[in-house]
């Protein structure tokens, strides 16, 4: 198997292939902004849905099609799944085999950005689940950041941790 490429303009702590994206109405807008900036960043993605704003749809519809993708190839890929909470939508994501989605919903005073480097240090998170209606755009921006530039720290008493799940 050849080694998966790097993707990301500078940002050399993974290897992985593609981004995987899913909303819904609540991080429909949100969305659409991280998508231009991943762009912008040079990384590969995949938008799953909502591919329209509609206030009746149901996350877990997008959601698991994010989760499926990242539970087939938890190694070489990541996945960004919004809603209102971020809770429900990681809730369904959790539920796939090999998925380990983290919440955020902003920056606090104290500790803020160890949130997001230690659900990717010690727990390998591969899907970061965004409350859109508690984090404004630049905060989003600093998350998906940090999380995609954040390598799991590999240390074996991460790893058994993680396998017992």
């Amino acid at each position: 198997m050849s080694e998966p490429r790097l993707q990301g303009a500078g940002f050399l702590n993974f290897k992985f292939c593609m981004i995987y994206l899913a909303s819904d109405h609540r991080g429909f807008e949100l969305k659409g902004k991280i998508k231009e900036r991943l762009k912008d960043w040079g990384y590969e993605y995949e938008d799953m849905g909502a591919f329209e704003y509609d206030k009746d749809d149901d996350y877990p519809d997008f959601i698991s099609k994010v989760a499926e993708m990242v539970a087939n190839d938890p190694e070489r890929s990541r996945g960004i799944i919004l809603g209102g909470s971020g809770q429900g939508e990681a809730m369904a994501a959790n539920r796939y085999k090999g998925v380990r989605a983290a919440v955020f919903y902003g920056f606090y005073p104290q500790g803020s950005e160890d949130i997001i480097k230690l659900s990717r240090e010690h727990n390998d998170a591969n899907i970061l689940s965004l409350g859109a209606s508690f984090i404004d755009e630049e905060a989003a921006m600093k998350a998906v950041k940090l999380w995609l530039e954040t390598a799991f720290s590999g240390e074996e008493r991460h790893v058994r941790r993680i396998s017992k799940f």
